[in-house]
């Protein structure tokens, strides 16, 4: 702000204290700065005289700042003592504070009841009465409606003190009261004054004391919040703003020169009139708070808003894309030019008629893009369009401030609670016809845009563009986000109807692409792909440049070489993809992306069937194939020797049930009979069997632990690429 930081300091013992405010002075607002932070950088400039103080009203969610950026200066000797502001406490508080408590609205009597011991001077009928007041009270008074007497009614009385006498006066005879006592008088005053103020609760006044002889140049400088200063611009396509520049190089291919109009919109949201003020906007996001130094300590909850989507459109079916044999060049490669002497063909009118787009206007220059000439009845009705870059100068100069960007509008004029709107640019651009195509925006058909190159200098702040062509006939409405000067962004606004586009076509395959063991792990990298077509029909009598947004898949890579092209750029979330589409004509762009990925298949555990699949495949090395093979023959014989103990168990369990049926019988027959030594017979048997399957299936056992072993070791030690 260039203002020094000065403020009182705290008394010493022995200090003179310093001699009050004698004045009221009026240091009004000389300079704003507005930041597109939502802040407001505001100074004061005036002349003091002697011992004066000035105030400024603010609204209280304002105080907090103000404490916190304050800074003040008296450039003539003088000081700066204090600054003062009300209070937060409430009004009944602070009213009971001083001498004479107004908190409760008292009425005359209870007002006086409080001054006893007072000096007042009374005026009655008359009579000037002078005395102390010794008390109050209320007496009853004889009352009659005509002759008929009624009830008495209650009357204050006061009882002054007036030399040796004590006087009752009535206060209904009282016609003028005087306290001579001028402490009181001040007290009543302040009290009067809070309670008016309190009416005001969002205004604080903020006041400053200045110190100093004679006449004295003061400033005083403070951030609020402030209104977002906020910029919508207008974007006349074919037309020139006049503005003379140095020479640039040659444009690219393809490149118009189109005005931009940039109008700032500033908002007085303070209590200040601005008079010849001189404003500045500056576009930058230093970082800004509020420390509550002034109200009580809340701690703020976050406010989440839900996501709000827009009802669903209703839905025309469009023509199908028409059937050629012949396709014609690669996206990205211009076809065959239009025949010459053919015309442009603009969109029907209601009856679906075509018409000739006009070609020249009354000036002789192209109709520019999007436009045709106004028709009544089938008649082309000429009129005379508005030349939007003529009358409009821009009021702001421009320059670079730190990491900020400063726009200098100079003196305005403008009523407080009033806005604005404030032409701070007014600069041919170069744009780039294009029609953007993006599938999530719009599935079957591309966006009207251009590429604007921002050749103004200066820092395009985010906000609304309305686009005109060179006849001001409305094209439609863009947005555009903060560009720095050189750079370049995509506008787009309206749908381009003459470019149909289908992207159904995708296809996402995987195959192994290697293997390698290590340590008993088959490490096999897969290679995904995935493809998308975009196939563009242009039925449009003139070629279009077409831009297609394909979506970023992280952790995908994008192929590029001689069958794959190469985005033109790459954001955060779209590739960029750029080429031309012959008019009448057809073309294809093929995005392809791949993932390697790499699956770990440990090889004990997996069964024979998935390791045999592996080795079939072509893609792994024959080592690896060789390894495996290995590894499935001492599977397969570990699993021999696991089926042979498993039919040796199934025996053994047949042979129990049996015997367990068998001596199920020998209960039901006489031990000296034939069947039951039969039977016997027959247990005896099917123990030697059991203990013979018994030391079988301990020898499969121990060979199926040294074939275990074995696959074991043998992949423990694999390694094999």
């Amino acid at each position: 702000c260039g203002a020094a930081l000065a403020g009182g300091r705290a008394m010493a013992a022995g200090d003179a204290a310093p001699t009050p405010a004698t004045g009221n002075s009026q240091v009004p607002v000389k300079e704003v700065v507005l930041f597109s932070s939502g802040v407001g950088y505001f100074e004061h400039d005036g002349l003091v005289t002697d011992n004066s103080s000035t105030e400024i009203r603010f609204k209280t969610q304002q105080i907090n700042d103000v404490l916190k950026s304050l800074v003040l200066q008296d450039k003539d000797g003088g000081k700066i003592t204090v600054v003062t502001y009300p209070s937060q406490n409430p009004i009944e508080k602070t009213l009971r504070s001083f001498e004479i408590d107004l908190s409760s609205n008292p009425s005359l009597g209870d007002l006086l009841n409080q001054l006893r011991g007072a000096k007042v001077k009374c005026l009655l009928q008359g009579e000037e009465i002078e005395g102390t007041i010794l008390g109050l009270e209320k007496k009853p008074k004889p009352a009659a409606v005509g002759d008929r007497p009624v009830a008495p009614i209650e009357v204050w009385v006061m009882n002054l003190i007036a030399g040796a006498d004590i006087r009752s006066v009535e206060l209904n005879d009282v016609r003028k009261l005087e306290l001579k006592d001028p402490q009181l008088q001040k007290e009543l005053s302040e009290a009067l004054t809070a309670l008016a103020q309190s009416r005001d609760q969002d205004k604080k006044p903020v006041t400053i004391q200045f110190v100093g002889k004679g006449e004295r140049h003061v400033r005083l400088g403070y951030v609020v919040e402030t209104p977002i200063w906020k910029t919508s611009y207008r974007l006349i396509v074919g037309q020139d703003a006049g503005v003379e520049k140095e020479p640039v190089k040659e444009p690219a291919e393809g490149t118009q020169k189109a005005v931009l109009q940039g109008w700032a919109i500033v908002e007085n949201q303070t209590d200040n009139d601005w008079n010849n003020v001189q404003l500045s906007l500056v576009s930058g996001r230093p970082i800004s708070f509020i420390e509550n130094l002034y109200q009580p300590l809340y701690i703020q909850r976050p406010v989440v808003e839900p996501e709000l989507f827009a009802s669903l459109r209703p839905q025309t079916y469009q023509g199908g894309m028409d059937e050629t044999k012949n396709m014609t060049a690669p996206f990205g490669v211009p076809g065959a030019a239009a025949p010459s002497g053919s015309m442009q063909q603009t969109r029907g009118t209601a009856k679906g008629q075509s018409r000739e787009r006009l070609a020249k206007d009354g000036t002789g220059e192209g109709a520019g893009m999007g436009g045709d000439g106004g028709y009544v009845n089938g008649e082309v009705a000429h009129r005379q369009s508005i030349n939007a870059a003529q009358s409009i100068e821009a009021a702001a100069s421009t320059s670079q401030v730190g990491e900020l960007f400063e726009y200098t509008v100079g003196a305005v004029t403008l009523p407080r609670q009033r806005s604005a709107m404030i032409p701070i640019l007014n600069n041919t651009v170069d744009v780039r016809p294009v029609s953007i195509y993006n599938q999530s925006v719009q599935a079957r058909f591309p966006l009207y845009g251009v590429r604007l190159t921002n050749t103004t200098g200066a820092h395009l702040l985010q906000g609304p563009v309305t686009v005109f062509d060179s006849q001001t006939r409305y094209l439609g409405d863009a947005s555009i986000d903060n560009v720095p000067p050189g750079q370049q962004r995509l506008l787009s606004y309206g749908l381009d109807l003459d470019m149909l586009v289908d992207a159904t076509k995708n296809t996402r395959t995987s195959t192994i692409v290697s293997g390698k063991i290590v340590k008993g792990v088959l490490m096999v990298s897969y290679r995904d792909l995935m493809s998308q077509d975009y196939q563009m029909q242009n039925k449009g009598t003139t070629d279009k440049t077409v831009l297609v947004e394909h979506p970023v898949n992280h952790g995908w890579k994008l192929l590029e070489g001689n069958e794959f092209p190469k985005p033109l750029e790459t954001t955060a979330n779209v590739y960029r993809f750029e080429g031309k589409v012959a008019a009448g004509k057809q073309s294809l762009l093929t995005v392809q992306e791949q993932l390697v990925r790499v699956q770990d298949v440990a090889i004990l555990p997996t069964d024979v069937t998935s390791l045999v699949y592996y080795v079939k495949n072509g893609e792994i090395s024959q080592k690896v194939k060789d390894a495996l093979a290995k590894a499935i023959e001492l599977k397969n014989g570990l699993t021999d020797m696991e089926r042979l103990i498993q039919e040796k168990q199934a025996k053994v369990s047949e042979i129990t049930n049996d015997q367990a049926r068998t001596r199920e019988n020998m209960k039901t027959v006489s031990p000296s009979s034939a069947y039951y030594q039969r039977l016997q017979n027959k247990l005896n048997d099917q123990e030697t069997q059991l203990d013979q399957l018994s030391k079988d299936m301990d020898g499969l056992r121990i060979e199926r632990d040294q074939s275990r072993k074995s696959l074991e070791d043998y992949l423990s030690n694999l390694k094999v690429d």
